[in-house]
């Protein structure tokens, strides 16, 4: 299993976020803190928030924080929210499949599975299990 930088980096704004406590943070700030793109964060944190894992307050002093307690952000929610296509081989998406194999072909059910299971154990796991104690 693989997941985009965009995951990636939507569990890194939530660790971050998770690690400072109630204080507001920037994207700016987040950018710098891990490297990465700050254009590329702005629209990360805009789907954070349009799937309710953070406030954003705008404005002179405004900035993002955690929407709700690291304890109740089950990081397989987080995964499936922001990741576009879990279909991990083209026969997932039988619309578009054109393998010559897909009809009779039983890998696609145990890559099915083995997907599921990776969703089910990121489900194990909160916010607050990535955060532990360390704040940023």
């Amino acid at each position: 299993m693989h997941l985009t930088r965009y995951t990636d980096y939507s569990l890194r704004v939530l660790i971050y976020l998770g690690s400072r406590r109630d204080k507001l943070a920037t994207i700016a700030e987040i950018a710098a803190h891990y490297n990465i793109s700050r254009n590329h964060l702005m629209k990360v944190v805009h789907q954070l928030g349009a799937h309710g894992y953070i406030d954003t307050l705008r404005g002179k002093g405004g900035g993002i924080k955690l929407a709700r307690p690291p304890g109740q952000i089950v990081v397989g929610d987080v995964v499936r929210s922001m990741e576009e296509n879990m279909s991990i081989v083209e026969c997932f998406a039988p619309d578009t499949c054109s393998c010559i194999l897909a009809p009779g072909c039983t890998l696609k059910d145990a890559l099915s599975e083995a997907t599921q299971s990776f969703l089910s154990t990121l489900d194990l796991y909160t916010l607050a299990d990535l955060i532990g104690g360390s704040p940023i």
